[in-house]
Parts: C-alpha cells; structure tokens; sequence
C-alpha cells in the first residue's frame, strides 16, 4: 500500500486527493493522511505565482513533518484576476506533476470583500449564510446550485497533476 500525504486537514481536499488516485490507479490501494501544514504565502493568495508557490510550499513543508512517505499532494486556492481556482502540486521520491483547475467567475460583491483581505471562504459563508462552506462544497458549489462541488473539480485537476506518474516513460525524472 502506498502511502499518500495530503498537505491539509480539508476534507474536501483530502477526498479530491483519495478519489484522483483511485481514479488514476485503480489496481493500487493508497492510505491518505492529511496534515496541517503552513503555505508561506498569504491565507489568500492574490495571483497564479503567489497561489503556485504556497501549493510548492505546502510539498516542502509535509516532507519535513512527514518524511518518507510515498506521494506528497498539496492543493492552493488563490484569486486570478476576477476568478478562483487552484494549483495543484504531487510529488514522490523523484517526480512532480503540476495542474491547475478550471477558474470560477466570482460576483464583484465578492471580489470586492477580498481585496479587501478577507478570505473567499469567510465571504461566500456571509454571501449565502453558510458555516465553514471551504470545507464542504466551496464557492464553486454555492455559485454552480451545487452542480459542481470543489472536490469534483479538484479531482480532475489532480488527476491532470497526476499525468506524469501515469506515463512515466513519457516524463522521465
């Protein structure tokens, strides 16, 4: 059994990861442990570098908590422009695959309230009366009538993430 570290204790995160992986590896059993780690770069990164390097950070960070395990996975969420959306990093031993997820429109209501420092999270619970919405179904299932879900979309970006470790013969390390 490989062992899988998701750098965050988000249970949409981590259930994006488990899914892409068995998705992606459906002959291989993985166990999935998240862990809390920090990004390095603000709670809200505010552009694609800054969101790309805190998905990096996250790595670093959960090999040093974590040594040894066999796959590292982090997943950021950042602001674009006037859209959300998230890079995904995974990592082992010698590979790294990255991917970044479909972007989603945000309301100028909402767009405003972040510029102003307040994290998308906090805002879409006051925007639709929610507790905790980063948890469970994100932004993107508040905006989408629960259409899409942030981990239904993670998942095909990790799954994208995970190109290399599938076609290793096309990736060399």
């Amino acid at each position: 059994m490989s062992s899988v570290i998701v750098a965050s204790a988000n249970p949409a995160k981590i259930s994006a990861v488990a899914d892409a992986f068995a998705t992606a590896f459906p002959n291989q059993t993985f166990s999935f442990e998240g862990i809390s780690v920090a990004s390095e770069v603000r709670d809200q990164p505010m552009c694609a570098d800054e969101t790309l390097d805190g998905a990096r950070n996250r790595i670093a960070n959960a090999r040093k908590k974590v040594p040894g395990a066999d796959y590292y996975v982090s997943i950021e969420a950042g602001i674009d422009g006037e859209f959300t959306f998230a890079w995904m990093v995974i990592e082992n031993h010698n590979q790294r695959g990255e991917a970044r997820s479909a972007s989603l429109p945000l309301p100028p209501k909402a767009l405003e309230k972040v510029h102003q420092g307040i994290e998308l999270g906090d805002v879409m619970d006051e925007m639709f009366n929610q507790n905790n919405i980063k948890q469970k179904g994100g932004a993107i299932a508040m905006l989408t009538n629960h259409k899409l879900s942030r981990s239904t979309v993670y998942q095909q970006a990790l799954i994208l993430a995970l190109i290399p470790f599938m076609n290793q013969e096309l990736f060399p390390a």
